[in-house]
């Protein structure tokens, strides 16, 4: 896991900037750090390494091939690299060390574009390729599939700029209206928006091309979720053989490591399989790490002990603080893109504790998007069971009505998301600011610089969810192109980088995502009733009997009650940096509905993760 930096300039490109916008990452990175310039003094590559595979200096970066036709600066993982090693061994090819990043050279190398269709992994990485007599120059850059690794670029005229993280990315401190926009209304800026106007995104499962000679950048998509084509009665015992059989060889490859490895487990059913298949994978005991909460009813520290007990892992466990906003100024100076997931705080402080003692770690993340893990599920199947007669203006008309209503009143959340009807609630249910909540809290101005985009976060959701075959397929497919890439893994990336820890993701391989998505019918996801239900079938194999698989559990605080903590005054001190089009009497307002028992709490912290951004942008362009 690493931090990359490159810049392609018409201009003669300063070494000394190229080093200094690297090392803005030298968290990601803290064993080494390399840079590459061109010979012709246009092209600059960066990067800053934790050392995983090959620690030798043979895995140093950026990695050249070909003496030189072939740069890269690549941060991830390829967890099949050594098939593909052998396969290009096959065809002739030769490698110096043992790293998978010269496989992924090695590859290009073979199959140009194509290469990316065959790697199993995390990554995102730029590619520079000096060319041929059949082409010119370019650089080539791709991102895995579901979006573990991210990567921000800027393009202006003659200057093409490329980075792990926006810190790292020169660009103007104008706010892209709708990225502010689409954050309130989610709590994450996704698909290839970002904060900043002129900044870009590539999406995941999308590479990219920049001509050098015209500076032209073409994007495309090479992978996409399989059509669901699942029989209705597929058996699924058989089903949850075949799922087992995949997730256990993901986590198997997940495993391999030249540096110690531990597993997050907070005790739910996710990261319950992990150390389940981790156990029966290693021949020692695996490492666990937890977070508990003392005092709170969302401590459930209790049940990854039973786990951790039940596996013979070499468990650490760290208590938090019940009102420990400490975290939350310890995280601020990392906050140059904002994310409203206050899960964002326990994933931090477990990462550090992790990072103590090993340098990879294997998380949960994704379970619930492949096997409909999520509560909205049933809800909403059981909602459309009970009041699907109704007709779609009854529903528009309650959710409108509903938002009408004071933030944080008890129930106005739930008549809202009915505003599409009841299997849309995942669209129009926000915990943040909904379409009339960011009517209120957006200065007039703002408002009419969007048009009539007010509502392009709910549509682009809802452009998603039509995709879908059924209705848990299509809330399903949802999630995993939205809420997963642009929250639940940009906030594991932002918090494990913070200390120099790779975390990996054994229910995001390729394999198992296609199968779960084409083969699982609805009914084996969620029903009426229950979530999971194929899941559930895993853990009967795997798990102690004694563990509730009913549970959704992830790391989560209280932050209702870590706000009202605050002393009086701190709380809008938080929000003191927030951009001017944000009403400072709504701010208020939310903050005397917390006081009076509303929950808030989700919105508040969104502004505040706002402000910490918006305060960070200015200081490092002061």
């Amino acid at each position: 896991m690493c931090g990359i930096y490159g810049t392609v300039d018409t201009n003669p490109i300063d070494p000394r900037s190229v080093d200094q916008r690297r090392d803005l990452l030298r968290h990601r990175g803290p064993d080494d750090a390399g840079s590459w310039l061109s010979p012709n003094g246009h092209v600059a590559f960066a990067h800053r390494r934790l050392s995983v595979i090959d620690l030798s200096p043979a895995g140093h970066q950026p990695m050249l091939r070909d003496n030189g036709r072939l740069v890269i600066t690549f941060n991830g993982e390829i967890y099949n690299y050594l098939s593909l090693r052998g396969e290009l061994e096959r065809n002739g090819m030769s490698f110096r060390g043992d790293s998978d990043t010269e496989v992924i050279l090695a590859a290009y190398d073979r199959w140009g574009a194509q290469c990316v269709e065959k790697l199993n992994g995390m990554f995102a990485f730029a590619l520079y390729d000096a060319g041929n007599g059949q082409s010119g120059p370019s650089l080539f850059m791709a991102r895995d599939r579901a979006g573990e690794k991210p990567f921000y670029y800027a393009l202006n005229g003659g200057r093409f700029e490329f980075a792990s993280e926006l810190k790292s990315v020169r660009a103007t401190t104008s706010l892209d209206g709708q990225a502010i926009n689409h954050y309130l209304a989610l709590g994450y800026i996704p698909g290839e928006l970002s904060m900043l106007e002129g900044v870009r995104k590539l999406p995941p499962a999308h590479c990219a091309r920049l001509d050098l000679a015209t500076m032209r950048l073409d994007t495309w998509r090479y992978w996409q979720l399989p059509s669901n084509d699942a029989a209705p009665d597929s058996d699924p015992a058989d089903l949850a053989a075949q799922a087992q059989a995949l997730f256990e060889d993901s986590v198997r490859l997940r495993l391999q490591s030249d540096v110690p490895l531990g597993i997050l487990l907070s005790g739910g059913l996710d990261s319950s399989l992990v150390v389940a298949a981790a156990a029966r994978a290693s021949a020692t005991p695996v490492k666990t790490f937890t977070i508990a909460l003392p005092g709170s009813t969302l401590d459930e520290s209790g049940y990854a002990s039973t786990v951790a007990r039940h596996f013979s892992t070499d468990h650490h466990r760290l208590e938090l603080d019940r009102s420990s906003l400490a975290v939350l100024d310890e995280i601020a100076p990392l906050v140059d893109e904002p994310l409203a997931d206050s899960s964002l705080l326990p994933a931090y402080v477990v990462s550090r504790l992790t990072r103590t003692h090993v340098t990879v770690a294997l998380g949960g993340d994704g379970g619930d998007e492949l096997f409909g893990g999520y509560r909205d599920y049933p809800h909403a199947l059981a909602d459309q069971a009970r009041f699907g007669w109704l007709p779609d203006a009854a529903f528009d008309a309650m959710g409108r009505l509903a938002g009408k209503l004071p933030a944080g009143v008890r129930g106005r959340n739930r008549l809202a998301s009915l505003r599409g009807g009841a299997l849309q609630q995942i669209i129009w249910g926000s915990p943040y600011f909904d379409i009339e909540l960011r009517k209120r809290i957006l200065s007039g101005d703002f408002l009419g610089e969007l048009g009539g985009k007010l509502d392009a976060p709910e549509q682009e959701l809802l452009a998603s969810f039509r995709c879908g075959s059924g209705p848990v397929d299509s809330m399903t497919r949802t999630h995993f192109h939205s809420i997963l890439p642009d929250d639940y893994l940009v906030k594991v990336d932002r918090a494990s980088m913070a200390h120099g820890l790779e975390l990996r993701c054994p229910f995001l391989d390729q394999r198992l995502i296609e199968f779960c998505f084409s083969k699982v019918p609805d009914i084996w996801k969620a029903n009426g009733r229950e979530s999971r239900r194929l899941q559930k079938l895993m853990a009967r194999n795997m798990l102690p009997s004694t563990l509730d698989v009913n549970r959704k559990q992830g790391f989560s605080v209280p932050i209702e009650q870590w706000l009202l903590a605050e002393p009086p005054g701190k709380l809008a001190e938080r929000m003191d940096d927030l951009p001017d089009f944000i009403r400072r009497d709504e701010v208020h307002a939310l903050i005397r509905g917390l006081r009076l028992g509303r929950t808030n709490g989700a919105r508040l912290f969104n502004l505040i993760m706002l402000a910490t951004a918006c305060r960070n942008l200015r200081s490092s362009t002061a």
